[in-house]
């Protein structure tokens, strides 16, 4: 181990990349394996410090370890004493290191540590602390721009060799529309955009600007946040803003009905969320153009809240390519969907469905079909949809996923799984042990509950919940189960 060449070691560590503990113990095998982890633990501080207090006075500290006395002296000039303990440079420069740039990060942490300052004084803090991370001698893959950011952070000397080199840029509708557009000029080569819309804000040029001017966005991201997809011009700008990178571009989440045919021109689309989660909404929608597109290599498909019918049309287009569905909706009349799924998708290997009691015999065609299917995650419904306290039938589901479940299945995630009787898991566990070949079971089940339900159904909910936990473990025992997991989701 001592004798491993350099660029080995670098390997090795570049495994154990997510692996904080690990990494530390590298720190103390010698001065090589020190200088080879310190830049991996240092790419991404934020990841680990988002926790207490604490923790981010000690990340404060050190990173104003790294200021050059012209800059100490010009904080104490201005009346600024951060240096409570003698100064000592830090053995390495630890933000020459930091490749991952949140600057939402950096002003929550410098607000926390420096509380006890005059807030006029905290933009003098921020503004050597800035000029830290900004400069000729750091080089970002990823940033983030809060909403209202400062603008001046970025007239700061070699802003351009910083973000040259982007690969991964996070912002929401009102940043500085000044900035975005500097950063359209010095980035091009973002693979990742992910835009927070919060206040659909029409007049942002900058943001359509920065999409236009990639030469390889791959990833875009449009995510709504405290805030209803009302603005239609808003959301035609930004979808044809697209057109322009229609050939780059492979994973798309929006979070709005499209209101154009923007999605014809992603020829190369091989991922699509459509998360619309305002469902007070969707009687009002036209879904033309969803209907009528086509997505020929599409693998990855999620939606909330598209019709079923919808969907069909969609699911029909995509060549059979279709890998992982995850469908989440409220129409009972999903018998149709479920059918188009398991005509038009051999290959599926991982599917979430909302499913109703009405459609557990076309789910049981989609079982037999799909025979590359090793992943299932089911949210069963009650056919009357005013009914919250629904009773899905887990035993006919249970019965024909013994019964007909092909081989490579071997994942289960069961939603409102309180409503199962701890018979009839039992029954089904019991079942699955005779399977030729048997594939030890991962299985999860989550369990739905009111906060606001008498005393006396908490407490018969806890018993159940504390019979299936009794139940799974005993099968755990036996190999029937590899991993499970009892989680709760609370409704208020």
């Amino acid at each position: 181990m001592l004798k491993l060449n350099k660029d080995v070691i670098f390997l090795i560590l570049k495994e154990l990349q997510d692996d904080n503990k690990s990494l530390y113990s590298c720190l103390l095998v010698n001065r090589t394996w020190c200088e080879t982890t310190v830049p991996i633990l240092w790419k991404n501080p934020a990841r680990q410090y988002y926790s207490t207090n604490n923790a981010y006075s000690i990340l404060f500290n050190v990173i104003l370890l790294h200021l050059s006395e012209e800059s100490r002296n010009n904080l104490r000039c201005q009346g600024i004493n951060l240096f409570m303990k003698p100064y000592q440079r830090p053995l390495f420069n630890y933000i020459s290191f930091w490749r991952h740039l949140d600057l939402l990060f950096l002003e929550h942490m410098m607000n926390v540590f420096v509380m006890d300052i005059v807030k006029s004084k905290i933009f003098i803090i921020e503004d050597e602390i800035f000029k830290l991370f900004i400069n000729g001698n750091t080089n970002f893959v990823s940033l983030f721009i809060p909403k209202l950011f400062n603008l001046r952070t970025f007239s700061i000397f070699g802003v351009e060799h910083c973000f040259s080199g982007l690969e991964y840029f996070h912002c929401d509708d009102n940043t500085n529309s000044n900035i975005l557009e500097g950063l359209s000029r010095i980035s091009t080569s973002i693979e990742e955009l992910r835009v927070d819309i919060r206040y659909n804000n029409a007049d942002n040029p900058g943001i359509v600007r920065l999409i236009e001017d990639q030469k390889n966005l791959k990833d875009v991201k449009f995510i709504y946040n405290n805030s209803n997809p009302n603005n239609e011009s808003y959301r035609k700008t930004l979808e044809e803003s697209l057109i322009k990178c229609a050939d780059t571009i492979q994973s798309l989440r929006i979070d709005w009905n499209p209101v154009t045919n923007f999605l014809s021109n992603l020829v190369n689309l091989v991922s699509l969320d459509l998360n619309l989660c305002f469902s007070h909404l969707l009687l009002e929608i036209n879904w033309c153009h969803l209907e009528q597109v086509s997505l020929p290599v599409l693998k990855i498909l999620k939606t909330q809240q598209v019709p079923p019918k919808v969907l069909a049309s969609l699911v029909e287009s995509t060549n059979g390519y279709l890998t992982e569905i995850s469908i989440l909706h409220q129409s009972v009349e999903d018998g149709k969907l479920i059918r188009t799924i398991y005509k038009n998708c051999p290959n599926l290997s991982y599917l979430k469905l909302s499913i109703f009691s009405v459609g557990l015999t076309e789910f049981e065609n989609l079982l037999i079909n799909c025979q590359s299917l090793n992943e299932l995650e089911i949210i069963g419904r009650h056919n009357n949809l005013n009914n919250f306290n629904f009773e899905f039938n887990w035993d006919k589901l249970f019965e024909i996923l013994t019964k007909s479940s092909p081989i490579s299945l071997f994942k289960f995630k069961f939603f409102s799984a309180w409503k199962i009787k701890s018979e009839s898991l039992r029954l089904f566990l019991d079942n699955w042990k005779d399977r030729f070949p048997m594939f030890p079971m991962l299985l999860q089940l989550i369990l739905t509950k009111n906060a606001n339900v008498e005393l006396l159904r908490q407490q018969q909910q806890q018993q159940q919940q504390q019979k299936l936990e009794d139940l799974i473990e005993n099968y755990k025992k036996i190999g029937v189960i590899k991993k499970y997991d009892i989680d709760e989701v609370l409704i208020i």
